[in-house]
């Protein structure tokens, strides 16, 4: 591809985010659709355009035509509203909240639902300005390069976070403005990153599961110990994360996922090379596409994924390896030099209220890290939002040292070629 044609590509790509994500972060009486019926398109066209870059003149030019359609209707139909706010466009800057003043938030596209920003702004009085960031490297240079100011509250990923506690760019929370902190699952808490919880809240985690169609494989999966079935010849797919695949071995041969034994880690090494047969396809995105088509029987996802294709159908397996669960945490914290850490802590308070977290996990669409929300998720999600009693062992994917990385990059690398991917 040329570096004209990638540059349009590009720009009609980030048109295309822009438009989808103004329609979707309107209020349902704005698109004329009920909640419902917008949450499942949210759920269908945010998916592509998270997990699938655009490729190709044909495909950037429906996005583009599909995301100014949206513009459009979103922008007819709420024309006649905004101009009965008191002679102010909305989102003029004319207006500002009856008191408080702003809290920043910097995180994710499409981290929380639109109605808790919105009655959040209304009970409180804060002015929610949401800033996003695309990866957390990139949220750590912009807090580095402010020296912890300009945002009030940032919710990011557990290893990002240890980095940021760490260099002093966080500071630590008050209990005191956080009543209902108890309402936390301790099963996330007095992690690696925040071992004392004394920075942090967690917001969602990723739970390594195994999600399979007992209609296509006649296999009772219950860890990881049956995806070496030879039943599974060719019709396994895998997430394209080494610790992941490799601590799969890992907690197969009884070791830690964070193992610094590099003996320990060639053995996983070697027992992936006999697993390569079973392998289709290594891919970090869209494999609950796969295996709901039929492309495969089973496959080790990330909960977004096996959230979706639970959803499209219900028949599908889920299960929590019985060696033992690996997860990862998103949590939320204040920075060192936050304008109002006030509204941070107020903003905390007000999605730790049980019923709000399970309208924010049900959107989410990761696991619920709030005990108290746990029963409030409906039936529909429950099941894969939430722990399941007596889960057994689950332990944290932790930084680990160079050399056992670099174990892990040369075991991955056999693996993948053994399976025929480059």
């Amino acid at each position: 591809m040329n570096r004209q044609h990638n540059s349009i590509r590009v720009s009609v790509e980030n048109f295309s985010r822009q438009a989808l994500g103004a329609f979707f972060r309107a209020e349902p009486e704005k698109t004329g659709l009920s909640a419902p019926i917008q949450r499942i398109l949210l759920c269908k066209i945010r998916k592509d355009f998270r997990f699938y870059p655009l490729r190709g003149k044909s495909q950037a030019l429906c996005a583009f035509f599909l995301a100014a359609a949206l513009v459009l209707f979103l922008f007819s139909g709420c024309s006649k509203r905004e101009k009965t706010a008191a002679g102010n466009p909305q989102g003029s800057g004319a207006e500002t909240a009856s008191a408080g003043g702003t809290l920043t938030i910097f995180t994710w596209a499409e981290m929380f639902p639109p109605e808790v920003l919105k009655s959040f702004e209304k009970d409180t009085g804060y002015k929610i300005n949401m800033v996003n960031f695309d990866e957390n490297e990139t949220m750590l240079t912009k807090l580095e390069t402010s020296g912890g100011s300009g945002y009030d509250l940032i919710i990011a990923d557990d290893y990002i976070i240890e980095t940021v506690i760490e260099k002093g760019l966080a500071q630590k929370l008050k209990p005191d403005k956080i009543p209902n902190f108890g309402n936390i699952n301790p099963v996330y808490q007095s992690q690696f990153y925040d071992p004392s919880n004394e920075y942090t809240i967690p917001y969602g985690a990723g739970v390594q599961t195994i999600v399979y169609n007992p209609g296509i494989v006649n296999i009772n999966i219950q860890g990881f110990t049956e995806l070496w079935d030879p039943r599974l010849k060719n019709n396994l797919a895998v997430v394209a994360n080494p610790r992941v695949v490799t601590g799969m071995a890992l907690k197969t041969l009884g070791y830690s996922y964070n193992t610094e034994d590099v003996g320990a880690i060639r053995e996983a090494g070697s027992i992936l090379l006999s697993l390569a047969p079973n392998i289709r396809l290594i891919r970090d995105d869209k494999l609950d596409d796969e295996i709901l088509s039929g492309e495969v029987a089973a496959a080790l996802m990330y909960t977004s994924d096996a959230t979706n294709a639970k959803i499209e159908n219900p028949g599908l397996k889920v299960v929590f390896p019985r060696e033992g669960v690996g997860f990862g945490i998103m949590a939320g914290f204040i920075p060192s030099r936050a304008a109002n850490e006030e509204a941070a802590h107020a903003f905390f308070t007000y999605i730790l209220d049980p019923q709000r977290g399970a309208q924010c996990f049900e959107f989410l669409g990761y696991y619920s890290t709030y005990a108290a929300s746990d029963n409030l998720i409906s039936e529909k999600y429950r099941e894969f939002l939430t722990l399941p009693e007596g889960i057994g062992e689950m332990e944290m994917m932790d930084n680990i040292s160079p050399e056992a990385e670099e174990a892990h990059s040369i075991v991955w690398t056999a693996f993948k070629a053994a399976a025929g991917h480059k």
